[in-house]
C-alpha cells in the first residue's frame, strides 16, 4: 500500500502519519495470532475416538481462523482507502489488536475446561470486544478525515458491525445457560460476515 494512497486518488498532503506502519504492525500481529492458535491444537490419540474428541476444539480453531481472517479482510480494505492517519486510529488499532490477541487464551480455556460456561462466554466476550475495537477503529478514520466524505459512505450505518457486536454480547449471556445456544450464534456471526459487502471496493474503485 502506498503511503500516499488516499480515496478519491492523488497525493494526500493532510497531517498525520502515513497508514502503512500501522498496516504492518496489524499483519504481524494477525500472523503471530494464527501461529499461536495452530499451536494450541493438540495432536490426537491413536484412533477414532482420538480424532472424534479433538473435533470441538478443530470447530473452534476453524471457526476463530475464519473470525481473524474476516477481521483482516475489512481491516485491509479500511486502510486502502485511508491515507494518513492520527494518534486516535492508532489507539484504536492498539485495541482492536488487544482483543484479538486474547483468541488464543480464550481457545487453550475451552479446551482445558472442556468447554465450560464460563469459557464459551470469554470466547464471545473476547470476540465482541474485538468487534468493537474495529468499529471504533472505523470511526476514529473517519474523524481524521473530516473532508473526506468517501469513507464514511463507504461505512454508511454499518448494521452488520453493530448488530455483530449486540449477536456477540447476548450469546455471552446465553452461554452461562446453554453453551450451545452461543456457539450456534458465534457461528451464525461469521455467516453473516460471508455475504460479500462490495461498498468499500466500489469506492476505492470509482
Amino acid at each position: 500500500m502506498s503511503d500516499s494512497g488516499s480515496l478519491g486518488g492523488g497525493t494526500d498532503t493532510g497531517r498525520g502519519m502515513p497508514s502503512s506502519r500501522m498496516e504492518a504492525l496489524t499483519d504481524g500481529v494477525v500472523a503471530i495470532v494464527i501461529t499461536v492458535m495452530v499451536i494450541e491444537l493438540r495432536v490426537p490419540a491413536d484412533g477414532w475416538a482420538g480424532f472424534l474428541e479433538s473435533m470441538p476444539l478443530l470447530l473452534v480453531y476453524a471457526l476463530s481462523f475464519v473470525n481473524v481472517g474476516l477481521f483482516w479482510n475489512n481491516h485491509h480494505h479500511l486502510l486502502q482507502a485511508t491515507g494518513r492517519i492520527d494518534g486516535r486510529v492508532l489507539w484504536a488499532n492498539l485495541f482492536h489488536l488487544f482483543w484479538l490477541s486474547l483468541i488464543p487464551y480464550t481457545i487453550r480455556w475451552l479446551d482445558e475446561s472442556g468447554f465450560a460456561v464460563l469459557a464459551v462466554a470469554a470466547y464471545g466476550i473476547v470476540l465482541g470486544m474485538a468487534s468493537i475495537g474495529y468499529e471504533l477503529l472505523v470511526r476514529a478514520i473517519i474523524a481524521s478525515h473530516p473532508t473526506n466524505a468517501a469513507i464514511a459512505r463507504a461505512v454508511g450505518r454499518d448494521i452488520k458491525g453493530r448488530l455483530s457486536v449486540a449477536s456477540y454480547a447476548v450469546a455471552a449471556g446465553l452461554a452461562l445457560v446453554h453453551p450451545g445456544i452461543a456457539l450456534a450464534i458465534y457461528l451464525s456471526i461469521i455467516l453473516l460476515w460471508f455475504v460479500p459487502d462490495r461498498r468499500m471496493e466500489r469506492i476505492l474503485r470509482d
